[in-house]
């Protein structure tokens, strides 16, 4: 066997590797998010009650449920970046260098010029961005910008998980 087919299939294992953890990733991604949705179903149904039987506290209550929310949201990434642990943040970061590894595909093949070459251009750079936060921040770095977003707008996050809720849960009803 040459060494650029010996070359080849190293790379073409190392590609086979990455899509393996980056799919992992995706369905532990998926169970984190349907953990969740459960958790904000939850929360949605406790704001509804509050608001029915004291419309006069609507805006107190809401911005206790949303400190809720944003504990239990909060408490379901923590409990699924532990219950992932180390190989999905492993795996996290494989995606995140495959992401790279295709931007830079995306570049040597994009045309240089024209409205083409921008757009690939726009592609290329997107994806090394996403590719670089993915590799740097791992699920438990995204879990913590998550909570702090939530932490600063907690009124549209919470808006935000109720409609994720009632989707998941017209979704998983049909």
């Amino acid at each position: 066997m040459s060494t650029s087919t010996f070359k080849k299939d190293q790379a073409q294992q190392h590609t086979d590797k990455a899509r393996d953890a980056a799919s992992s990733a995706t369905d532990k991604v998926k169970d984190a998010a349907s953990q969740a949705g459960s958790a904000l179903s939850g929360a949605a149904q406790n704001v509804r009650d509050a608001a029915t039987n004291a419309a006069s506290g609507v805006t107190d209550k809401l911005r206790d449920a949303a400190s809720h929310t944003g504990e239990a949201v909060s408490h379901a990434a923590s409990a699924a970046a532990t219950a992932v642990g180390h190989g999905a943040e492993h795996a996290t970061s494989s995606v995140g260098q495959g992401m790279q590894s295709l931007a830079d595909t995306v570049r040597d093949r994009a045309p240089n010029s024209g409205m083409f070459g921008q757009a690939g251009e726009a592609v290329a750079s997107t994806l090394e961005n996403t590719g670089k936060y993915i590799e740097d921040k791992n699920l438990s770095g995204m879990a913590d910008d998550l909570t702090d977003m939530i932490r600063k707008n907690p009124i549209p996050a919470l808006l935000i998980g109720l409609g994720v809720g009632f989707l998941l849960g017209r979704a998983l009803r049909s």
